[in-house]
């Protein structure tokens, strides 16, 4: 008899459910978990690569150059990654303090395709756009 091979498919929250329930929480702190790893898996491997050019000193002026804006950016990449991480581990804790998934400003749900989109959202959809367009207003005056 042929043994039967399982495969599992993965859970994918979805709208018949109660918003924000055990398996909604489980699921978004997976992926959180996840992507917090592989952005700290990510930088590792990043700063051990690039380590190994910091004692390259070279008299050409154009390869300092270069070499400063590739620091430069790494720079800017690293600090967008610990940002990032940040949000993550803010997101983890409303998580655990059961405020995670509702816009922080106005207490409705941020919505389940939003958070599966950006899991650290923290505003709705409307009250983003609403943010975006006062920013806006106050950078054209």
């Amino acid at each position: 008899m042929p043994k039967k091979t399982s495969i599992k498919k993965k859970y994918i929250p979805n709208s018949k459910e109660k918003y924000m329930c055990a398996k909604h929480k489980k699921f978004f702190t997976d992926e959180l978990l996840n992507w917090k790893k592989d952005i700290i898996k990510a930088n590792n491997i990043g700063n051990i690569l690039n380590s190994s050019d910091d004692n390259v000193s070279s008299a050409d002026m154009v390869d300092q150059a270069s070499s400063y804006t590739d620091k430069s950016v790494e720079m800017k990449a690293l600090n967008r990654s610990r940002k990032l991480i940040s949000k993550i581990n803010s997101a983890l804790q409303r998580l655990k303090d059961g405020t995670y998934g509702f816009c922080e400003e106005t207490g409705e749900p941020i919505g389940l395709k939003r958070l599966m989109a950006r899991p650290v959202a923290t505003l709705s959809i409307e009250a983003q756009e609403r943010h975006e367009r006062d920013e806006k207003i106050f950078v054209d005056d």
